[in-house]
């Protein structure tokens, strides 16, 4: 299937002419074609079609000096030859040459200057391997961390500075460590807090300033606690705590009366 783009220009913007193309001889047997499959066209699906169809040229490119073309090349090119591009300049080399290679060279990219290889590389990672990362400046980072570590070591990020990886955490934590988090300054932190906890441990949380969490807390509390909640300021969880109330379970009578 021929691109809707029909122009074939280089990554420096000139056209291409075949005729001066080291390939040349791969267009007779179907190795290659203009506007569809070229090392040479400025279009990554371009040049990835090339190599695709012919993988043992790439190693040749991993110091072409189109980023593109050194990039798809790291993904078809000898094993090998890859590490030298952990140090190349651009992140999507980086990435594209450490996702083949064993761990231990994915472990020296948990410090990449880029936080797109930063995140990447956590999800390669698991249990003590991701440890380091806790702490990364980037949040997003620390997200991707907190959603893949091991639930044990999750206690360094329990205040750290960004809610959505608290609540993340609030999500994975041992049980015994909720009420640890009780007290989060944002709601929605405290609201999944409420939601892992046991009917006789919600107490805690029945007079908190978000509404979400006091109508979580009334839907699940023992009934003996809900009275408080009956009259709440809101209506939705005056509605749900007087509901319970209401169709709580009469004792049964004592024998003989």
């Amino acid at each position: 299937m021929i691109d809707d783009i029909d122009e074939a220009r280089d990554w420096l913007g000139n056209e291409i002419d075949c005729g001066t193309c080291r390939h040349l001889g791969l267009r007779a047997t179907g190795g290659c074609c203009l506007t569809q499959a070229c090392v040479n066209d400025r279009y990554a699906q371009r040049i990835d079609r090339f190599f695709n169809w012919n993988p043992q040229l790439a190693d040749a490119y991993i110091t072409h000096p189109h980023f593109e073309v050194r990039a798809i090349a790291a993904r078809h090119a000898n094993l090998f030859l890859l590490p030298m591009l952990l140090e190349d300049a651009e992140e999507t080399v980086r990435w594209n040459a450490v996702r083949r290679l064993p761990k231990r060279f994915v472990l020296r990219l948990r410090s990449d200057p880029h936080r797109d290889v930063r995140m990447r590389v956590a999800t390669l990672l698991e249990g003590e391997e991701l440890a380091p990362m806790m702490s990364d400046q980037d949040y997003y980072v620390r997200l991707v961390v907190a959603s893949r570590i091991a639930s044990a070591l999750l206690g360094r990020l329990m205040n750290d500075d960004e809610p959505k990886v608290r609540r993340v955490v609030a999500l994975r934590i041992p049980y015994d460590w909720l009420l640890g988090m009780v007290n989060d300054h944002d709601s929605s932190v405290r609201l999944e807090i409420a939601r892992r906890l046991s009917p006789d441990s919600l107490s805690v949380l029945r007079r908190d300033p978000d509404w979400r969490v006091r109508y979580e807390v009334a839907s699940r509390i023992r009934a003996a606690e809900l009275a408080e909640l009956t009259e709440d300021d809101d209506a939705m969880v005056q509605e749900v705590a007087r509901g319970r109330v209401a169709i709580r379970p009469e004792r049964p009578r004592e024998s003989g009366t």
